[in-house]
């Protein structure tokens, strides 16, 4: 893809530790991810992707450590992807097939800023 920019999508979502997803539930799941994610690829606009845990530290300025992962509004960071498009219009709309949309979740879409 010439001339493409990076972004960075983030999936965010409000974990129910109480849903148990039925076997044919997770079956679709995983489909409709892995139809995203084999859908970029194949158009060339997948740089990578991934699924974070529930296990997790938080590292404060002063050095102190927590157990846990952060929550604001109910919801954290299950995921990224870094996704190449000539313009951030472009990423939102590949952020709007994201299945995470249909699950409840939301996708943050930031440009990616060279070091």
């Amino acid at each position: 893809m010439k001339n493409s920019n990076e972004f960075m999508l983030l999936f965010r979502f409000e974990p129910n530790f109480d849903f148990k997803p039925t076997a044919e539930q997770e079956a679709q799941m995983h489909q409709a991810w892995g139809a995203f994610i084999g859908g970029l690829a194949i158009q060339e606009k997948l740089v990578s992707t991934h699924q974070l845990g529930f296990d997790g530290m938080k590292i404060s300025a002063d050095q102190s450590t927590n157990n846990g992962i952060t929550r604001a509004e109910n919801q954290t960071l299950g995921g990224n992807m870094i996704v190449k498009a000539n313009d951030i219009k472009e990423a939102v709309e590949i952020a709007k097939g994201c299945p995470i949309l249909t699950m409840g979740g939301n996708v943050e879409v930031r440009n990616i800023l060279p070091m």
